[in-house]
């Protein structure tokens, strides 16, 4: 066959499966062609086997609370509705312990990362009437045990409104603005310790138990905003920075028929951090969790309400540092369960009452990722875990006593659990790489078999077109460690040619990003630059999670310093493969992401090419005090962990494209650490990009905001990548 003649069919042919692949924009990312459906707000009614939704009207804009049989998705009605009882479209709904009432969310206003404002009603089922709780908004308001009461928070102060007389009780008087917390988290706890309503009733509804937050001494952040003012205003907030006070917290309790308060005296214990409180099947049996400023001893405190006395219930301690989570689980005659890492890799533990342990629960060289509670009538435990993989999620039940472990799904990917009343089944959440979210009722005795509730076939349907490339895994040997990694390639991939490259990673404590899960947003941002031309890769470096403690702790105290390495290391091992331009490799990363981002372009600017950092750590001296202090302890304490791995004392080594992006507005990782790095790339002369989003938080988003963004990155790898 002549050249000429094999020439011209190569072109139409590439022309034709070029043409054949629907090009991706980010107009259709950003304005929602590819969002997935969910179930919403699930909640699971007493009698087992029914459970709610809540829905929203995307044309009238109205929300109801949906009631769907388990085993006959076709049953569907309608309990409730804004406009049928002449109410706001409500965001969230709480129903009560006997679901004779339900809580109804309004008007919500976002605070922090997790908590929020609003105006709330209360529906009677009974009465057929809805009751606003209080014409100002609130915020985190919980019914009692009995249905009763509500209690909630306003401007710092704890209430509660009963419900049958309508009366409502101010709990505490002294809440001040960046002063005086009561039943409600400081920023900091909100933060990292994950936790908004800081306070609790007891079984019997009789006593409110609460957290005093006393920011006196904690430092204020300033920031301003703009808001197409003539002057801007400033935003004061207290933040404790790593090495700063804390807020200063005490324990209380309000007893109903007393009308009494009453401090509880912890004076004989270490109570630095209180990150957890809550009430024991006892009703006058309060327990509370502590940490040290250090975080690396934990320990379970038991509170007779009686008689005020306190006892030590627990204690562990680490080397490094011990995660709060939300798994103690108090059983009916008192006895706890627990998960904790103390064996070397995140495990489930059963407690007697005295705190003496019964039984480790489960065990292997595998995590336990999730604890859904447990079926006290059969004695059986459900939980999620990497047994099998550990960028997969599977679930399984085990026999409190450790035997009798049944594996309860089993196709590739991840699975999430959200279990009826009484256990006897569940709504597994699945997803892969090319499944889009799936949701299915299981039945606990027979897990083979499975009814659909709802799938995304029609994003799948949506998509095809795209021919989307595929997620490839691998492990790759990385400084002494088997690391997980994808690559994805170009569609028509041609192994004869060299591409770019751009690795993504967030790369923090305890984290992943190789997942065997269906795609966010970033994931379809990547799909568009591989049908540009470049591959993508990420790579889970050390001090990432799922792998064990010893895997993920191995960066304390040298935060970024491993994670950058290992970074820079997977630029080479890319730089070696034949299909690679290993002139043209970059990186890029969001928050820890970001920080990784500037160590590897800095430290490895003989790797890579150009990187994008947006709302970065630049010093860890600038970021809050629980988070930081967890894994480098104190400035004051490690001086050369925070100066050695911080951005700002490698600026010199600058040689490649840099963007470097944030948020004006950011409460969470200040404008501070972008204007610090600016400065010192000013003061060696080094060439950047930056780009500022005015009254934009931590995520950078809003209108089109994120549009903006990822067009200016888009653009930015098109011209220096």
């Amino acid at each position: 066959m002549p050249k000429y003649l094999f020439t011209l069919i190569t072109f139409f042919f590439v022309s034709f499966i070029s043409f054949s692949q629907k090009q991706l924009t980010l107009e259709e990312i950003w304005g929602g062609k590819f969002r997935a459906t969910y179930l919403e707000e699930i909640h699971h009614l007493n009698n087992g086997k029914e459970y709610s939704t809540l829905s929203y009207n995307r044309s009238t804009k109205a929300t109801s609370i949906e009631v769907h049989d388990y085993l006959n998705a076709s049953k569907s009605t309608t309990l409730i509705s804004n406009t049928s009882i002449n109410i706001p479209a409500f965001d969230t709904y709480q129903f009560n312990k006997d679901e004779s009432k339900v809580l109804l969310g309004t008007k919500i206003k976002k605070r922090y990362r997790r908590s929020s404002s609003g105006i709330y009603y209360v529906y009677d089922f009974n009465t057929k009437k809805a009751t606003v709780i209080s014409d100002s908004a609130i915020i985190s308001p919980v019914f009692s045990p009995d249905g009763t009461k509500i209690a909630y928070v306003s401007n710092n102060n704890l209430f509660y409104k009963d419900l049958i007389t309508e009366k409502i009780t101010q709990i505490s008087t002294d809440g001040e603005k960046n002063k005086i917390i009561n039943g409600l988290s400081d920023w900091v706890y909100e933060e990292e310790f994950e936790i908004v309503t800081a306070f609790a009733w007891n079984a019997t509804s009789n006593q409110l138990a609460y957290f005093k937050f006393d920011e006196s001494n904690v430092p204020e952040y300033s920031m301003m905003l703009y808001k197409n003012g003539k002057y801007p205003e400033p935003e004061t907030f207290k933040y404790p920075k790593a090495g700063e006070a804390n807020s200063k917290l005490s324990v209380h309790l309000y007893s109903i028929s007393a009308a009494k308060n009453t401090q509880i005296d912890l004076s004989n214990f270490e109570t630095y951090y209180i990150p957890r409180l809550q009430w024991t099947n006892n009703p006058d049996q309060l327990c509370i969790q502590t940490l040290n400023r250090h975080q690396n001893n934990l320990s379970i405190l038991s509170i007779n309400t009686k008689n005020k006395k306190v006892k030590k219930l627990y204690t562990e301690t680490d080397a490094a540092y011990i995660e709060i989570t939300n798994n103690l689980c108090f059983l009916k005659d008192n006895s706890f369960l627990l998960t904790s890492e103390k064996e070397g890799f995140n495990h489930l533990f059963h407690y007697d009452s005295k705190g003496k342990l019964i039984k480790q629960i489960t065990n292997g060289n595998w995590d336990v990722t999730e604890f859904y509670g447990i079926d006290a009538a059969e004695k059986t435990v459900y939980y999620q875990c990497t047994e099998g993989s550990t960028i997969e999620r599977q679930l399984f039940s085990v026999q409190i006593n450790g035997k009798n472990k049944k594996q309860l799904t089993t196709t590739k990917g991840n699975h999430d659990a959200n279990f009826s009343a009484d256990y006897s089944l569940f709504i597994d959440t699945f997803s892969n790489t090319t499944t889009p979210y799936r949701y299915s009722v299981v039945k606990t005795t027979k897990p083979k078999e499975s009814k659909l509730l709802r799938d995304n076939k029609k994003l799948a349907s949506i998509i095809d077109p795209y021919k989307f490339a595929a997620k490839e895994f691998k492990t790759i040997p990385i400084n002494g460690e088997n690391l997980n990694a994808y690559i994805i390639k170009p569609t028509y991939f041609d192994a004869t040619k060299k591409y770019p490259v751009l690795l993504f990673q967030y790369s923090g404590p305890g984290s992943q990003m190789v997942k065997n899960s269906w795609l966010s947003y970033n994931d379809l941002w990547h799909q568009l630059l591989a049908q540009k031309g470049y591959i993508i890769a990420c790579i889970d470096g050390r001090g990432t999670g799922f792998k064990g403690a010893k895997f993920k702790k191995q960066t304390q105290l040298q935060l970024g310093k491993l994670e950058a390495e290992d970074q820079i290391e997977f630029g080479r091992y890319l730089a070696k493969q034949t299909y690679v331009d290993a002139s043209r490799i970059g990186i890029w990363g969001w928050s820890f992401g970001g920080f990784i981002s500037l160590n590897a372009v800095l430290k490895g600017n003989d790797v890579f090419k150009t990187a994008i950092s947006v709302a970065p750590v630049t010093h860890w001296k600038y970021y809050d005090t629980i988070y930081t202090e967890r894994f480098l302890t104190t400035p004051q304490e490690n001086t050369s962990g925070y100066n050695d791995n911080s951005p700002l004392s490698h600026a010199a080594k600058l040689k490649g494209n840099l963007l470097i992006v944030h948020g004006s507005a950011d409460d969470n990782v200040h404008l501070q650490n972008t204007l610090q790095m600016a400065s010192e790339f000013t003061n060696a002369n080094k060439k950047f990009d930056m780009a500022i989003y005015p009254d934009k938080n931590h995520g950078i988003y809003g209108g089109n905001t994120r549009l903006h963004l990822y067009t200016k990155m888009t653009d930015f790898l098109l011209e220096r990548l």
